[in-house]
Order: C-alpha cells, then structure tokens, then sequence
C-alpha cells in the first residue's frame, strides 16, 4: 500500500490539473455525460427505437422531446441508444488498437535492429491503408455488421499509438531507472512491463481519446451512406433515415447530428486537456 501512494498522489494531482483546464474541464463534462446516456439508456430511453409509438414526422412536444421519424417512432429513444451504439463502438475498438499498437511499439523499441525495422515496415503499411475506404470494401463485400467494422476499425487504427509507444521506449530504456533495474538482476520482460511501459502510457491516453473520436465519425459515415447495420441503432443510421425528411422533419437529422458533435468535441477535447496535464511541460 505505501507502494501505491505516490501513484495516487500523481493521479489525483493530474485530475485535479485536468478539471482545472479549460479543455478538459469542458471534454470531462462532455464526455462523461454521453457516457452516462449510454449507460442508462434501459433507464433514460422512454420507448424502443423500433417501435412506433405516435403519429409519423410530428414535431417535437413534450410527449416526444425530439419529434418522431417518417414510422412515428421516438427520436429521443433512436438517440440515447444510437449514442450507446456509438460510444461503445468507440470504446471497443480503442481497447482493441490500444493493445495492438502498445505490443507492437513496446517491442519495436526494445527488441531493436530487424524486429524494429519489420515491425516500423508493417505500421507504415497498415497506416497507409485508408480505413474509411476499406470499411466499404469490406462491407460490400461481407455485408454490414458492427462485429466487422469493429474488428476492421481495430485491425487498422493501431499504427499512430505503436508509433507514440515506440518513441517513449526508445527514450525510457536509456533512463537510469532502467539501469539501476538491470544491476539488481531484473529480466527484461520485468523491467518492460514493471518500469517502462507504466511511465510511457500517458501519451497513449491522449491518442487513444482522438482515435476514438475518428472512430465514431467513420461508423457514423458509413451509417450515412446506408453502409452500417440495418439491425442496430446508431447515431449514423439515424442520420441517414433522415436524408429524405430534411425539408419537411429537420429535427431528425438535427439531433443525431447534435449527438454525434458533442461527442466528437468532447473526445477531442478531452484529449487536448490530457496532452496538457500529461505533457512533461503542462505536469507543473
């Protein structure tokens, strides 16, 4: 327990620096209350986004916040569970990028010489790779479905963090915490995972928010374009229902696309707010 004070002593400097920045402050509200709609959306939607549940294209009323579509389902309820769809897209597919590029950069760094020249050669291909245009390939191909824009998104969004990975190992292994670990007998795979890994994750965080952000404005372009899954509600599938209405129901279009707004300003702005406090100059 004495171990972990320090630890939770930065932790909660860092939060209390992240609350205090503009940025942040304002992508920490943001971002937490999307994530609270999505979490409570059993809870907070007030009908099935599939059912029909008042006359078609009525404007919004206090009955239905947010109007009904051309079927006279809720708008509020396409949101709150489209929110959902989105968040979770975003979140799972930058646990998955995470790990990729962490395992990938982390290696890379350490292991040096060919494994880093083949790893670096593989990340430029894949970064190379424009995701949005591959993602219609696939689904064209294979038919729409979360689980493949999921793994595709997870398969091809990797190569920015491995390289921000391998650039903070690069620079950690020269550290003499390093060296002082190697005289007391530590392994390498220890001393990668006990000493540096943990001091080069900040960065990380920062582009894992911004990537995420990217994610559900992929996922939201695709819907758009009649690309997602038919299935499953999202922020994109409701915005793209919308495209025939625009003239005569702007509210379905106005607030899926508000959603999807406010969630991308809230990652980037979150992120912005972490590069501040987690950069060695904003840490003071």
């Amino acid at each position: 327990m004495l171990a972990l004070g320090p630890r939770v002593s930065e932790s909660r400097k860092r939060l209390f620096r992240l609350l205090h920045n503009g940025a942040g402050r304002i992508g920490v509200v943001l971002t937490s209350g999307l994530l609270a709609v999505a979490l409570l959306a059993g809870w907070i939607a007030p009908a099935d986004p599939f059912v029909s549940v008042g006359p078609p294209l009525r404007s919004p009323t206090l009955a239905h916040p947010m109007g009904t579509d051309d079927l006279g389902r809720d708008v509020l309820s396409g949101v709150v569970y489209g929110t959902r769809t989105s968040l979770l897209l975003a979140v799972v597919v930058s646990l998955l990028t995470g790990a990729i590029g962490i395992i990938v950069g982390s290696l890379a760094a350490w292991q040096g010489r060919r494994t880093d020249d083949a790893l670096m050669r593989v990340t430029e291909f894949v970064q190379a790779v424009p995701r949005f245009f591959l993602a219609v390939i696939v689904i064209a191909l294979f038919g729409p479905g979360l689980d493949r824009l999921i793994l595709l998104l997870g398969l091809t969004s990797w190569p920015w963090i491995a390289r921000v990975v391998r650039a903070e190992v690069l620079s950690l292994k020269q550290r003499e915490f390093v060296e002082a670990a190697r005289s007391l007998g530590a392994g390498h795979l220890r001393i990668l995972f006990r000493q540096v890994l943990p001091n080069a994750l900040p960065p990380v965080v920062v582009v894992v928010s911004l990537s995420a952000a990217s994610v559900i404005l992929i996922e939201a372009g695709l819907s758009f374009l009649g690309l997602g899954d038919p299935d499953v509600v999202s922020l994109g599938y409701l915005a793209n229902n919308a495209q025939r209405f625009l003239r005569v129901a702007w509210w379905m279009a106005a607030f899926p696309g508000a959603a999807i707004a406010l969630a991308v300003l809230g990652l980037n702005l979150l992120g912005d707010g972490l590069n501040d406090v987690l950069s060695p100059r904003g840490g003071h």
